[in-house]
């Protein structure tokens, strides 16, 4: 009977146990909800922007600057601030968000300056820094100043600090101007020692993103084709930093051996380096910045330091409108077949985004914001012909490029109507390409073997057999045709020959200057001049901006209020844990969280198993 007794109630005492914590969990999470709700009620009554306090807009920047921050991003930084977790995975920022902040502090009474604290700034494409750059001309042109702090400034963060009235330098920091460079990693002999066997197919002498498995050094015509436009990229940045801080540029970045000599004049003082040669203002040590800028910005007592708001907590994210005229879709990263990834843009969710703009009666034209090089040719495609079918309903479509619109992201450019590239835009690299890796000399080599049947030799395709030569030529005819097409879409959409686009196509990537001479674009400018144009084309004089964007989510908001995320974590660190076990709660946390830090996929293809055509 006992024992009886016990096989009944044990499972009831174990069900019972697991209702009780689930009641006691759900209660948890309203809670939770419920501190949510009153602390998103205080922050939008008591925003600091509001206040009449006056101080400096602290433009203290993390990690990278992206057109488009992909969708986890913030979802990662949560995570390392409620687990404290070292990982070092970059954090994206919105360049638009950037600088919408900075043009809104411009008319802020509230804001009398702005302070640069670059030093956790880790980069971006130069067009973004030229974008910013000139919201920061804008800025400065009110009478308010500009000030950079810095321990050390690499070329990303100086370009920035350039525009600053005085440029501050810890007296062990140095301004590191050293040029650009390309460099790649070559597979040839690697795949040779394993006995891989490279099959690549492509159209352009220029195109160099196979030559990594085929050669073990770059070739001329790739070198010819990289020191053309890193020179005129080089040449543009040192041109920007000479105006704005009013020295020729052979002063700015003289040859390596002046360099040298004028180093050993200082000892080998950078910062002293960088002082005489103009490059900073002031040698200060941090205190000393501080106090400088108490005096200018006064005492914040509950900070212990200057007056001022971060860029994190001042910018309101850009407003969504549902009733815009203009509707902006971003084309950001690696173009792919399949859903979305960071670094990467799916064709599939971009062309739907776009169909949706062009079935929405409120948008009267569309921006499209290329920041890409290139990708799959058939997501590539998708995206073209939504485009198309957008310009043939009689909605204007206005490119604007970024950083980079080669390849793929230049396919998806023809049918605009207009296209504006930015001076230092790498664009055009007309031309395609497919890679297929085959082992079966490797497994060869260890007694691995593959045989079978099949009813035709295109169905007896397999990476551990060698290709049949009905493949190969299927491929190659593949590949031809693609080229041919992309020749034909540049050719319609530019008012050339094929001929024509063939002497500029061959795989060239072109930089924005050389691009608009060479036809491929209409006009130089930024994102501003594309709006613009926009609404010039769709005859608008007073229009909505909809950004393409998801609404701002609670996490966003979370992201933003450092006081909310330590509420958060104190909750999680000491009143969860009270109804758990702690070491079972510290494993479900980390098993929560593990998936949010991992590092973004890195955009690699040099070995590539896929036979998918690649623009």
């Amino acid at each position: 009977m006992k024992a009886f007794c016990k096989i009944f109630l044990d499972p009831l005492k174990w069900i019972w146990n697991v209702l009780n914590f689930t009641r006691r969990l759900v209660l948890n999470l309203l809670l939770i909800l419920i501190i949510f709700c009153i602390l998103i009620l205080y922050f939008q009554t008591n925003n600091p922007i509001n206040e009449n306090k006056k101080g400096a807009l602290f433009i203290d920047i993390i990690g990278i600057i992206v057109d488009k921050p992909s969708s986890s991003s913030k979802f990662k930084q949560l995570s390392r601030e409620l687990i404290g977790s070292s990982s070092n995975k970059l954090q994206e920022n919105s360049l638009f968000d950037i600088v919408y902040a900075i043009r809104k502090a411009k008319d802020d009474n509230n804001i009398t300056g702005l302070v640069l604290y670059l030093k956790d700034f880790a980069g971006s494409d130069q067009t973004s820094l030229q974008y910013i750059g000139k919201a920061l001309k804008e800025f400065k042109k009110t009478g308010k100043p500009i000030y950079s702090i810095g321990d050390n400034y690499s070329q990303a963060q100086y370009f920035l600090a350039s525009y600053s009235n005085i440029i501050y330098l810890n007296p062990q920091g140095m301004v590191d101007l050293h040029g650009i460079s390309t460099n790649n990693f070559y597979y040839k002999t690697f795949l040779k020692k394993l006995k891989i066997n490279t099959h690549v197919f492509r159209v352009g002498n220029y195109k160099s993103a196979v030559e990594p498995v085929l050669r073990d050094n770059m070739s001329d015509e790739a070198k010819e084709d990289d020191k053309r436009w890193i020179q005129k990229l080089w040449r543009s940045y040192l041109n920007v930093i000479s105006i704005n801080r009013n020295i020729k540029i052979e002063e700015i970045f003289p040859n390596v051996k002046e360099i040298l000599e004028k180093l050993k004049i200082v000892k080998g003082n950078t910062a002293e380096f960088a002082l005489k040669n103009n490059l900073v203002d002031k040698i200060e040590s941090n205190p000393e910045i501080e106090k400088e800028m108490i005096k200018i910005f006064g005492w914040n007592k509950n900070e212990k330091s200057f007056n001022k708001i971060s860029i994190y907590n001042y910018q309101d994210k850009l407003k969504f409108s549902n009733k815009g005229e203009i509707a902006v879709i971003f084309a950001n990263g690696v173009i792919i077949n399949g859903p979305d990834k960071p670094g990467f843009s799916s064709g599939d969710f971009i062309a739907y985004q776009i169909k949706q703009a062009r079935l929405d009666p409120n948008i009267k034209s569309l921006v499209v914001r290329i920041n890409s090089p290139g990708g799959s040719v058939n997501a590539s495609e998708i995206i073209r012909s939504e485009l198309d079918a957008t310009k043939n309903m009689g909605k204007p479509v206005v490119v604007s490029m970024g950083g980079i619109a080669a390849s793929g992201g230049y396919w998806i450019s023809t049918p605009a109507n207009y296209i504006i590239s930015n001076p230092d835009t790498l664009t055009g690299s007309i031309g395609i390409f497919g890679i297929i890796n085959t082992i079966e000399s490797t497994l060869e080599s260890i007694g691995i073997y593959s045989d079978g049947v099949s009813t035709s030799p295109l169905a007896n395709i397999n990476i551990a057999k060698k290709l049949p030569s009905e493949f190969l030529e299927k491929m190659k005819l593949i590949i031809e045709n693609g080229y041919y097409n992309f020749l034909s879409l540049v050719s319609k959409s530019r008012n050339k020959t094929i001929k024509e686009v063939d002497k500029i196509g061959q795989g060239h990537v072109w930089i924005g200057t050389d691009a608009l001479k060479k036809g491929l674009v209409d006009k130089l400018g930024d994102f501003d001049d594309a709006i613009i144009k926009a609404a010039e084309l769709s005859n608008l004089s007073d229009y909505d901006i909809k950004w393409n964007d998801p609404e701002p989510s609670i996490i966003d908001f979370i992201y933003k209020n450092t006081n909310l995320i330590n509420i958060i974590k104190l909750y999680l660190n000491y009143i969860i844990p009270d109804i758990m076990e702690k070491n079972i709660f510290d494993q479900v946390k980390l098993k929560l969280f593990t998936n949010l830090t991992l590092n973004d996929p890195k955009n690699c293809y040099a070995i590539c198993l896929s036979c998918y055509p690649k623009i």
